[in-house]
């Protein structure tokens, strides 16, 4: 039967669900909370932090040349390391997304209750709440046709605010306020902790393979996708930084809505501040978009290789995984319904370094065998062990209660794997490879 290429991602819709995967609400507000514990240093620990996502996007690039199959970090580790790190890095990113898409949608209720309070609380809250996840699954559900056009709509929307405010903020800069350069009272540790926090606002790039199946000639246009998002955005981002530090100087550290702030000192003034407010509406609706796709296929790739049963692997006859799709919402609603996001979030920032890491070291095992790609790191191994050296460096200067939290639930992974083992020996199952 003839590949339908029209129902798939192209280059142009993965790179956009690239960026939408990675541009959520942390843009919107980072700003401030940088420049307060770094000052004008806070540009620093952007281009420091932008290196470090430059260089694992262009591990995770190399990885998905080298498969065509669902999964992502959950493909490589497995294949590299064999079936028990693989099933620990694919239960902690499943995890992971699962926590994600539930705090995007509360996110999203809480973005919206600063224009409509009634939305913030109560009754309504879990109401809308319910409708984003459901909603957001019966897309799935009817096709990845409809996913796509969305997704590209909604990353579209949220770039016109950002890019908006980069061009007009420009002209409104103040030389002065990138002055003094060297805040005083920086140490090892307030480097490290604002370095986690501006990460957390480029995590996602490492989710575009995990729906591979989904898309064009994954093996060729995935890692050229991964490449010009983590590029896109890297720029963007660093360009609000320094547009809001220049708009607001010192004001800046004191701000909870540094892009809406700084948009309203414009001559756009207050619909300067509305235009950014409506597009972190649709910027963190268009993260639970790309959530909400990319949720079951990671479920979905543990189901194919009998990392979990397998009968949750069962698609619709246009493809999609409908047993998958409604596991995962049933599993995001409650947590998004329970309102206890602080821990959390806290378990959905530090544990991504499980998937980060192992897929870096990853490459050197592939190309230890001969595999072929149709991307490769440049300078050898280079690359792969520095970004190694500094995720750890990262996770030893990290709070320890975040660490023990975000690290300590794999954890679980170990008497879940060994269930599964049971399990397929007594219907006949084995743990499979992967194309």
């Amino acid at each position: 039967m003839k590949e339908n290429k029209s129902k798939k991602f192209g280059l142009y819709s993965i790179v956009l669900l690239g960026i939408n995967s990675i541009i959520g609400s942390g843009i919107f507000l980072l700003p401030g909370k940088a420049y307060a514990l770094m000052g004008t240093n806070s540009l620093a620990v952007y281009l420091f932090i932008t290196l470090l996502a430059g260089s694992m996007a262009l591990c995770f690039a190399e990885a998905a040349g080298y498969f065509k199959s669902n999964g992502a970090a959950y493909v490589y580790v497995k294949e590299a390391f064999g079936n028990l790190p693989g099933f620990e890095v694919g239960i902690m990113k499943y995890m992971v997304q699962i926590i994600a898409w539930a705090t995007m949608a509360v996110g999203f209720v809480t973005a919206l209750s600063a224009v409509w309070p009634a939305a913030g609380s109560g009754t309504v809250k879990a109401i809308i709440v319910t409708v984003i996840l459901v909603g957001l699954g019966t897309v799935n559900y009817i096709g990845v046709d409809l996913t796509k056009y969305i997704n590209n709509i909604a990353t579209v929307g949220k770039l016109i605010p950002l890019v908006l405010f980069i061009a007009v903020g420009i002209f409104f800069i103040k030389g002065g306020n990138y002055s003094p350069v060297m805040a005083e009272g920086i140490t090892v540790g307030t480097f490290s902790e604002t370095a986690i926090l501006v990460f957390y606002a480029f995590t996602g790039f490492e989710s575009i393979a995990t729906a591979s199946e989904d898309m064009e000639n994954p093996k060729k246009n995935i890692p050229l996708a991964i490449v010009i998002s983590i590029c896109t955005v890297s720029v963007v981002y660093f360009l609000i930084q320094f547009v809001s530090i220049g708009i607001l100087g010192g004001a800046l550290g004191g701000t909870e809505t540094p892009v809406v702030d700084a948009m309203a000192h414009t001559f756009l003034g207050s619909a300067g501040g509305a235009i950014v407010t409506a597009g972190t509406l649709v910027s963190i609706g268009g993260i639970n978009i790309a959530q909400s796709f990319y949720a079951p296929r990671g479920l979905l790739a543990l189901s194919e290789t009998h990392m979990v049963p397998h009968f949750i692997s069962k698609k619709t006859p246009w493809g999609t995984p409908v047993v998958a799709i409604i596991v995962t919402v049933a599993l995001a609603l409650p947590v998004a319904l329970s309102g206890s996001f602080t821990t959390l979030a806290a378990i959905s920032v530090i544990s991504r370094f499980t998937q980060y890491i192992p897929t870096c070291l990853s490459i050197l095992i592939f190309r230890k065998r001969g595999m072929e790609t149709n991307f490769k790191v440049p300078f050898g191994p280079v690359i792969p062990i520095i970004s190694t050296l500094v995720s750890l460096w990262l996770l030893f200067n990290a709070d320890r209660k975040k660490l023990l939290i975000g690290l300590g639930a794999m954890v679980v992974g170990i008497p879940l794997y060994y269930l599964m083992v049971w399990y397929n020996k007594k219907k006949g199952y084995e743990f499979t490879s992967i194309d």
